[in-house]
């Protein structure tokens, strides 16, 4: 009997190529152990399908018979698995060695090097310094506004929304000694875990300095949930984006502490809130006393979008940007949007757990954890946006501030007022 196939890792990217001129199924590794891009043409994809860990060279041979109506195909089956071998897109030793040669090398980097320069924003500094201070303007120093949700998308697909969001930054003067907490959606994290690094970050304007003893402080506290020097901090951008612009306002050795916040899938599919994870629980716990403790010395910045919909994501709808079905998307993300604002984190779960969180809302984890780690801040929404990242998909995003109201008494069971019914510290 023929040796099983390797199963393609499913930690790929799968996208359809949105060149007429060049139609076929994108392959890419959005981890970057491997650099490479493969453009698979139509009639060969379905002959990926035998790359299941399952199916045999024989299995193989035989679909790519009933593709091509030709008897001979050795040549064309070699070229398969090699091109898919060689870009290290097969679950194989040849993928191991480039994940673990790529994950040592990042955990010995001094520092986090910028990933998205010269793709989403200028390389160049005097470039990006003059794009962010037209598109991004200055901190306008709004009184009593202690945290932001900002987009992560690409910022030419929301400048209005990321402006809106960084608008409402404290001043320079104010920030002086501030460290700037960054909750970013971890897009290729472990779920129900939370990625730390003690590394700086650099980007075009120079080095973010990330404060390692507040990291140290919640890897101690919670070593069962933190997954410490994460390697998808290496390849993620929903921090980079943050530092970028905090840079621009602040200065290059601005001051982070970069979280990401893998999702909740547990709590989604089998129900219950996420703390009912003890790891979960313990972190979320950390986090709070270290927020109530530091008080305003931190400011906190959500990197997160909202819902992701059409044939990009797997949906049977084409969807096209505030028309048809994405009016009702619309209606829902203010739904939720209304509960964040509210301070109601039990009513927001409970409408990313309808339809197991069907919307795909990569933003969820990030706002979760910070309403039950800042759970007295009240929310407003600046601006709201959906963009067309492609002719059949969308993506929407929103702009928020939040405020913390002034410390008064509370309904606890203990009349402190300094804690919410989950033992959660309040400010």
């Amino acid at each position: 009997m023929a040796d099983a196939l390797p199963r393609l890792r499913f930690n790929l990217d799968f996208m359809p190529s949105p060149d007429p001129a060049k139609p076929g199924l994108y392959i890419r590794d959005p981890y970057h152990y491997s650099d490479a891009t493969l453009l698979v043409p139509p009639p060969l994809v379905a002959a990926l399908e035998c790359f299941d860990g399952l199916q045999s060279t024989l299995d193989l041979r035989s679909q790519l018979v009933r593709i091509t109506g030709e008897i001979e195909v050795s040549d064309l089956e070699k070229h398969l698995f090699d091109s898919l071998d060689e870009a290290g897109f097969l679950d194989n030793p040849r993928y191991r060695d480039l994940k673990s040669k790529r994950e040592a090398e990042f955990a010995l980097e001094a520092a986090r090097a910028a990933n998205f320069a010269g793709a989403a924003y200028p390389a160049n500094q005097t470039k990006l310094a003059e794009l962010l201070t037209r598109r991004i303007g200055a901190p306008q120093g709004n009184p009593g506004t202690r945290a932001i949700a900002a987009p992560h998308a690409s910022p030419d697909g929301g400048w209005s929304t990321y402006r809106a969001a960084y608008s409402c930054l404290p001043s320079v003067e104010d920030a002086a000694e501030t460290t700037f907490l960054i909750l970013g959606t971890s897009h290729y994290g472990a779920p129900e875990r939370f990625g730390l690094t003690r590394k700086n970050f650099i980007t075009p304007y120079g080095e973010a300095q990330t404060n390692v003893r507040l990291v140290n402080e919640l890897q101690k506290a919670a070593p069962d949930a933190v997954l410490m020097e994460d390697y998808c901090h290496a390849v993620e951008h929903s921090i980079e984006f943050q530092v970028v612009f905090l840079q621009h306002l602040y200065g290059p050795r601005v001051r982070i502490l970069p979280i990401l916040c893998g999702p909740f899938v547990k709590s989604i599919y089998e129900g219950g809130p996420p703390e009912q994870n003890d790891g979960v629980a313990r972190f979320l716990g950390a986090l709070g006393n270290m927020a109530a403790r530091e008080g305003r010395r931190v400011f906190w910045i959500l990197g997160v979008d909202m819902a992701h919909m059409g044939r990009r994501y797997n949906d049977p709808i084409r969807a096209t940007a505030n028309i048809g079905e994405m009016l009702a998307i619309e209606q829902r993300d203010r739904e939720r949007i209304a509960r964040i604002a509210a301070g109601d984190p039990a009513g927001y779960w409970s409408l990313v757990q309808e339809g197991h969180d069907d919307l795909k809302w990569c933003g969820s984890a990030p706002f979760y954890t910070f309403m039950k780690t800042v759970p007295r801040c009240q929310g407003e929404l600046l601006d709201y946006h959906q963009w067309q990242i492609d002719p059949q998909s969308v993506v929407s995003f929103g702009a928020l501030r939040f405020t913390e109201p002034d410390r008064r008494p509370t309904n606890s069971r203990d009349g402190s007022g300094l804690a919410d019914q989950a033992g959660q510290p309040l400010l």
